[in-house]
């Protein structure tokens, strides 16, 4: 069966196959997302660190700051192996809260966490307040 399609509709049908083979491809191994408990919204312009320790020192990989959904889709430098170890995401809340003008008690937020399959996917949520925090392996 042959179809054919309007010319006008061509464009759109080739972004839509361009998005859907790129949502094929391997995706970057780690992302993070920070929402606030207080607004039930997600928090944009927080800066985060991607750090790797090596032996008894940290090693900053990347850094980013999270979108107007509050996240960071793709945080682990593009190029570099994505091995097992030991990680660091270093949340910079303080600095959210201070351009807000609120007080906070938390400055900085370090999440620590391990990877053991690096075939799979980390996503690193953070429920944020002024006063407190929660996170926990997402996916």
């Amino acid at each position: 069966m042959t179809c054919f399609l309007p010319r006008s509709v061509l464009p759109a049908v080739f972004a839509l196959a361009l998005a859907c083979g790129a949502q094929a491809q391997p995706g970057n191994p780690l992302s993070v997302h920070v929402l606030d408990m207080q607004t039930g919204e997600p928090t944009a312009g927080i800066a985060v660190t991607l750090e790797q320790r090596s032996g008894d020192a940290w090693r900053e990989l990347a850094s980013a700051s999270t979108d107007a959904q509050g996240r960071i889709a793709a945080l682990f430098p593009a190029g570099l192996p994505f091995s097992k170890g030991d990680y660091r995401i270093v949340f910079r809340t303080g600095e959210h809260y201070r351009r807000g003008g609120q007080a906070s008690f938390f400055p900085r937020i370090p999440v620590e966490f391990t990877v053991t399959a690096t075939e799979r996917h980390y996503h690193i949520p953070l429920l944020l307040s002024p006063f407190g925090y929660s996170t926990y392996r997402g996916n």
